[in-house]
């Protein structure tokens, strides 16, 4: 008998999505360690490395965390999100990380076994850099948010990866949708280059901007000013049809 695939985890939990198009729904949040990106805003740096242990919640939103060594089975990750799949509570599940397309050798057994045995959606969040591996797994998805990197705030630059994935989801006609970080220092012709890049495969696909929401000053990246977001968003509709300014709300509701 084979034995059961293992990845390495961050969490599993239960909370209310503070980002981009599902903002305000109530989610299982499947968080994988491991991030190849080091995004200078990123507010998951714990994420980055893999860890030894992760921590999973025994009742939803109860943050009462229990710890189990890494790496962790497949059939232990859909005992444990059958447990936090209480009837009628959720709306889908999200895939998360660090960077959840670095595990597609696991995701490629895990997803069709969570397919089966649950009726959420399950949403991938992704910076959207891997499009060989999204590839294979877009016939188990059911929405996909992708994170396009600005360099003047990420200090990464992915535009054609970004763009091969994006052609991806729109052939196989997968809802997405495009976040962009944006901080004081953001660069507009950064802002216009992306917009342009979504408009070119499908200019009806939705653009948030998401302003940096630091826990201290002394975060490497700030903040835009209210100036700054009407401006770019002002330009960035002369583009895609649909940009709006969403600011990371699970912040502001104490989800940390």
């Amino acid at each position: 008998m084979k034995s059961s695939p293992t990845v390495n985890l961050v969490e599993i939990f239960s909370a209310i999505q503070g980002e981009g198009l599902n903002v305000g729904t109530r989610q299982i949040f499947i968080r994988f360690g491991g991030c190849d990106l080091r995004c200078h805003f990123c507010d998951s740096a714990h994420t980055w490395t893999p860890k030894s242990s992760c921590q999973i919640e025994k009742t939803p939103g109860c943050r009462d965390f229990v710890r189990y060594q890494n790496p962790v089975t497949l059939l232990q990750i859909l005992e444990w999100v059958q447990d936090q799949d209480q009837p009628g509570l959720h709306d889908s599940i999200s895939l998360t990380g660090g960077e959840p397309l670095l595990q597609v050798a696991f995701l490629q057994h895990f997803l069709p076994l969570l397919k089966q045995q649950t009726s959420l959606q399950i949403y991938l969040e992704t910076g959207g850099h891997h499009p060989e591996a999204l590839s294979q797994l877009l016939p188990y998805l059911d929405s996909v948010g992708m994170d396009l990197k600005l360099p003047s705030v990420s200090g990464e630059t992915h535009w054609p990866q970004h763009r091969q994935s994006l052609v991806l989801c729109h052939q196989a006609n997968i809802d997405v949708f495009c976040k962009l970080i944006i901080g004081e220092q953001t660069d507009g012709s950064d802002l216009v280059t992306a917009a342009q890049l979504v408009a070119d495969i499908n200019p009806t696909v939705p653009i948030f901007l998401q302003p940096v929401t630091p826990l201290s000053n002394h975060h490497p990246v700030q903040p835009p000013t209210p100036d700054q977001v009407l401006t770019w968003q002002a330009q960035l509709k002369q583009v895609c049809r649909q940009i709006r300014v969403v600011p990371q709300t699970h912040k502001f509701l104490g989800q940390l």
